[in-house]
This record gives C-alpha cells, sequence and structure tokens, in this order.
C-alpha cells in the first residue's frame, strides 16, 4: 500500500442479539483478539443494545463501538429515531448509513443518507457510508455508475478537512447474507475505482487515506486474498460478526496482512 491505512474490521449486527447476548457476544470478541491495536475493530450492535454495549467496552480500547443508523435532525417530532448526539453520550465512535438493506427496505435517498453523513461528522461521529450495486445494476454493466452516484450522493459538501473522518464500504447487494462473494479481483476493481472517485473530489492526499471496506459476505474463508488486495482496508461484517471465533478469525487475518504489508 502507498499509503498505511489501518486495517477495519466491523461487526453490523443487523436485528439480532438482545442487550444480555451483546454483552456476551463482546465479551467472546475480546477473548478471541485480546489486547491488539494494529487492526481496528467495531461493533454495531442494535440501539437496544448499545448503552450495555457501552459498559462492557468501558475498560478496552480495543473495540470501539458503531451504531447501524441516526437520524440527521439533532432532536424533534421523529418517532423511532435516534440522532447523533443521543449516539455520543453512549460513546459511540462510528454509525453505518446508506445500508443496502435502510435503502431498499426504507427507501433511503442519496440526499437523505448525505444529510446523516454532515449530522455525524459535526456530531465527531465517523461515518461508515454505505455503496453498492444490484445483480441486475451488474448484468447491466452499471456497477461504477450506481457506485459513484450513491458515493458522489452521499458526499454533497463533505468538508475537505473532515473527509478523513469518513469510511467508505462497498457491498455488492447481491453477495449480503446470500454467500456468493465477488472475487477478490471483482472487488479490487470497484475498490480502486471508489478510491479515484474519491480522488477526484477530495485529492489523492486524502483520498489515500480513506479506509474502503469490503461489505459482501467476507468469512474466515475468503479474508485473507481479499484483505490482500490493494485497496481493500477491511470488512464490514453481517454475519460472520454474531459469533465470537468467526469474527476473531476476521481480525487475526486483517492481523496477518498488516504484518505482510510490512
Amino acid at each position: 500500500m502507498a499509503t498505511k491505512r489501518k486495517y477495519l474490521i466491523a461487526g453490523n449486527w443487523k436485528m439480532n442479539k438482545t442487550a444480555p447476548d451483546g454483552v456476551e457476544l463482546i465479551e467472546g470478541i475480546l477473548n478471541e483478539i485480546g489486547s491488539q491495536s494494529e487492526v481496528g475493530v467495531a461493533v454495531c450492535p442494535p440501539f437496544t443494545a448499545l448503552e450495555s454495549a457501552a459498559k462492557a467496552l468501558a475498560d478496552t480500547n480495543t473495540i470501539t463501538l458503531g451504531a447501524q443508523n441516526m437520524h440527521p435532525e439533532p432532536d424533534g417530532a421523529y418517532t423511532g429515531e435516534v440522532s447523533a448526539a443521543m449516539l455520543r453520550t453512549l460513546y459511540v465512535g462510528f454509525v453505518i448509513l446508506g445500508h443496502s438493506e435502510r435503502r431498499q427496505y426504507f427507501a433511503e435517498s442519496d440526499a437523505f443518507i448525505n444529510q446523516k453523513v454532515i449530522a455525524a461528522l459535526e456530531n465527531n461521529l465517523k461515518p461508515i457510508l454505505c455503496v453498492g450495486e444490484t445483480i441486475e445494476d451488474r448484468e447491466a454493466g452499471k456497477t461504477l455508475e450506481v457506485v459513484e452516484t450513491q458515493l458522489k450522493g452521499g458526499l454533497v459538501n463533505v468538508d475537505k478537512k473532515q473527509a478523513e473522518q469518513i469510511v467508505i464500504a462497498y457491498e455488492p447487494v447481491w453477495a449480503i447474507g446470500t454467500g456468493k462473494t465477488a472475487t477478490p479481483e471483482m472487488a479490487q476493481e470497484v475498490h480502486a475505482a471508489i478510491r479515484k472517485m474519491l480522488t477526484d473530489i477530495f485529492g489523492s492526499d486524502i483520498a489515500d487515506k480513506i479506509r474502503i471496506l469490503y461489505g459482501g459476505s467476507m468469512k474466515p474463508g475468503n479474508a485473507a486474498e481479499l484483505l490482500a488486495e490493494k485497496d481493500i482496508d477491511g470488512g464490514l461484517i453481517g454475519g460472520a460478526s454474531l459469533e465470537a471465533k468467526s469474527f476473531g478469525k476476521l481480525v487475526e487475518a486483517a492481523l496477518a496482512q498488516t504484518k505482510a504489508d510490512g
């Protein structure tokens, strides 16, 4: 890698794990990964498990707490929603924004996701901005067009000074929870294109520092070859993040690649 980007392995628990289950999983993960600090690690429990997760992580710097979503407004009549300030009081560091499931099931637009990105940055939260194409898009040869629209739409008016705080997650929608994975070459091709798009927006110095995660069925069996690719800086992990051993193995794979990168 031209620039040393610290790998990030982030677990997206989705709508899984009660508060007690979450604490048990965090204890298991801490047990698996020990106190290493070379690889960034984050867990993103559902809102109901954030407070107990924050307490379980209080004595460690090994894992950062993340949330799965937030509303862009600071407060108000938005029943069922959670603001950036609410997340900050629980020591949340990352927030996943624009996940394909939010786009698909909750009709979130690029403009709405962009408002969230801006609000997250204003509140010292690191957004994990998700972009990715459906199987129909890929078969129509529109992968890069779709990704560019989502990426540029999500980053409108982002200040260059704050851009390094952003993490991008490329998640081919057809590979989420399906067991299908983009080959390392397919994933790298899109990651490299995203890096170029970021260069067009922010310049190469900043683009080289922004981490781009792969988010489509990364698991212990394929992590090493995905992470070996030049522009893949970690993973946004779904299914494999719900079990301490498999999540621990992904952190191990990133650690091994960090050492290989020298």
